[in-house]
């Protein structure tokens, strides 16, 4: 009798564990989010990783991983759909509540998202939000003149106000400084910086020390490579300076962002395999040791 009353008692466990949903639970990753704020990762040495794979990057497209301030918050942009007819692009928070992981879309792709250093405004192109006093975002608002003029793909900003940007199909990257609070018209960095073909995707760092970037130079080691260039003693930038093999591949790497705690560096790599055409077929999220940077920054 104990036999079956066990056996009983075994089958009624399995039937009730699958009439409850499965939740995902974005705690249980590779560590908990009390040893790494980083969505529970692993943080990585000097060879690139892919970043939160299950929780970030997965089967279809992610891109443009950025970070609030307080770590407290992951956006980033997915491809989902299970055909090519039903594939869309989605706005995706991930963010720490109670020391567990929560993911939820925020709308549909607005924009490539680049939060300030001082985490009041998430930049989206031409276009931007604010941190209201409850802690949400506001509506998107306009930059206005002269940036919406630009067809801008990513903008980010120094801690100084400092904008920086690309602007799609043209390949010159621009910066507007912020003096005594009024925004100084737009003007192209030098050939430094705009050298090549397809120079998009900026990140000035917020010290406004180094410049990082992604373009196409017959030196490169593929597709589009990452570089970065450093603000020398005297105020101009340094040449353009390849992050090298570790980093770039044959294929296409890109977005290039450092964390706000200035330790890692999150970019964007083409996975899919290898054609001659510019067409990516998919994009996950990588990110490395910062350190990576300074190995390579000039002795003054």
């Amino acid at each position: 009798m104990r036999s079956i009353y066990l056996i009983l008692m075994f089958i009624g466990a399995l039937f009730l564990n699958a009439c409850n949903p499965k939740k995902q639970n974005l705690k249980h990753s590779r560590t908990s989010t009390k040893a790494s704020p980083y969505l529970g990762q692993k943080p990585p040495g000097l060879i690139p990783e892919v970043f939160a794979p299950g929780i970030v990057s997965t089967k279809d497209w992610q891109t443009f991983g950025v970070f609030t301030p307080d770590l407290k918050e992951f956006y980033f942009i997915r491809e989902v759909g299970e055909t090519d007819e039903d594939k869309k692009m989605e706005f995706v928070v991930i963010q720490n509540k109670n020391d567990q992981w929560h993911k939820s879309v925020v709308s549909p792709r607005v924009g490539e998202p680049f939060i300030s250093p001082d985490g009041k405004t998430m930049h989206l192109g031409t276009r931007y939000k604010e941190r209201t006093e409850t802690g949400d975002w506001s509506e998107i608002k306009s930059l206005g003149a002269p940036f919406k003029d630009f067809p801008i793909m990513l903008l980010t900003t120094s801690s100084k106000g400092t904008y920086v940007f690309d602007s799609m199909g043209e390949g010159l990257l621009r910066y507007s400084r912020l003096v005594d609070g009024k925004r100084k018209e737009p003007k192209p960095f030098g050939k430094e910086i705009n050298t090549g073909k397809f120079n998009a995707h900026p990140f000035i760092a917020p010290d406004e020390s180094y410049l990082l970037w992604d373009g196409r130079r017959d030196s490169g080691y593929g597709k589009a490579d990452i570089y970065v260039s450093f603000r020398q003693l005297d105020g101009s930038w340094g040449e353009a300076i390849n992050l090298g093999d570790k980093i770039n591949t044959e294929t296409s790497e890109f977005g290039a962002i450092v964390t706000p705690d200035g330790k890692y560096i999150i970019f964007n790599r083409d996975v899919g395999k290898i054609k001659p055409t510019d067409k990516y077929e998919d994009v996950d999220i990588f990110w490395v040791d910062a350190q990576i940077i300074e190995n390579l920054r000039p002795k003054q």
